[in-house]
């Protein structure tokens, strides 16, 4: 069994004397050394210090009342550690719970991070959802493979590389340097649902009109035009459309309003010509209902 020992300090005339009253006591005595004429330092174990201090109490003044002062002087050996390790008990668990959050958070995904062209962006995002790879989620392994092929399918694309780096995805994408700039051919269709607000068409038919609602993969610009004679002429179509769309779900996992948000906003995917127009975040007893109301601009060839 290991005992815990305290160096201890009287002080006083003729300190020997106090010595006896603590060996009349029964309390072991250890490494006695006179310091002083009046003072007197040794070693004692750990759990005898409340009656040495019964013995020799100080007055409410902090001054003793006896003829003789007993002033604790710090652990000795293992004592000494004990107190060491006590007095940065919290740092040392702080810094091991750290350790553990970051061991848990490196398996899940905290963003993307896009390296080379910026062209495909909304493909790549649409391309690691359809292979299980979503924001704030744990990180699905071996998919990375299934995300090159699909995103080398698209036009101009001559590398790709998608590996996690920490709690990211880093994608790299290069496009061709002799790529030509060719015009998209046939419908305009939607990209998102909501109400169409704007719709500029410099070549082609319009099929929707402002202030329908319109769903994502609608058609909202026909590649044709009407002639004199009432007969249609296939054109390449030219036209830009301004949609406000609303998102609506409950986050069950998130934990605060901010990261329920986060998530949400993140879901959106928006462009640089997109606009958040307003955003309400709810608790509810399933998690966090939030709702954003959005405008997106779509376009093609324009």
């Amino acid at each position: 069994m290991f005992h815990l020992y305290e160096r201890i300090q009287i002080e006083g005339l003729m300190p020997e004397r106090a010595l006896l009253r603590l060996r009349r006591a029964g309390i072991p005595l250890y490494h006695i050394q006179k310091a002083k004429k009046d003072c007197i330092c040794l070693q004692v174990e750990r759990k005898d210090v409340p009656q040495i201090f019964a013995l020799y109490p100080k007055g409410l003044d902090g001054h003793s009342p006896h003829p003789y002062t007993v002033v604790k002087r710090g652990g000795v050996g293992l004592a000494k550690a004990v107190d060491f390790c006590k007095k940065r008990l919290g740092f040392v668990l702080g810094g091991l719970l750290f350790c553990i959050i970051t061991l848990a958070a490196d398996g899940f995904v905290f963003g993307v991070e896009f390296v080379g062209s910026q062209e495909y962006k909304r493909e790549t995002m649409q391309a690691l959802e359809e292979n299980g790879i979503t924001l704030f989620s744990p990180y699905r392994k071996n998919k990375e493979d299934l995300v090159t092929a699909k995103l080398l399918t698209l036009d101009f694309v001559e590398f790709c590389s998608v590996q996690k780096v920490g709690n990211r995805i880093r994608v790299e994408t290069r496009t061709s340097p002799f790529a030509v700039n060719t015009l998209q051919q046939g419908n305009m269709k939607a990209k998102h649902t909501g109400e169409l607000i704007a719709l500029t068409v410099l070549k082609g038919t319009a099929a929707k009109k402002v202030g329908d609602t319109v769903q994502a993969g609608e058609t909202l610009v026909q590649n044709v035009l009407i002639d004199q004679e009432g007969g249609q002429v296939r054109v390449e179509t030219i036209a830009r459309a301004r949609i406000s769309c609303v998102y609506e779900c409950v986050h069950e996992g998130a934990e605060t309003v901010e990261q329920a948000f986060a998530e949400a906003y993140l879901r959106l995917n928006l462009g640089e010509k997109d606009e958040l127009t307003s955003k309400t975040v709810t608790s509810t007893e399933k998690g966090f209902h939030v709702k954003i109301t959005y405008l997106v601009t779509e376009s093609m060839n324009l």
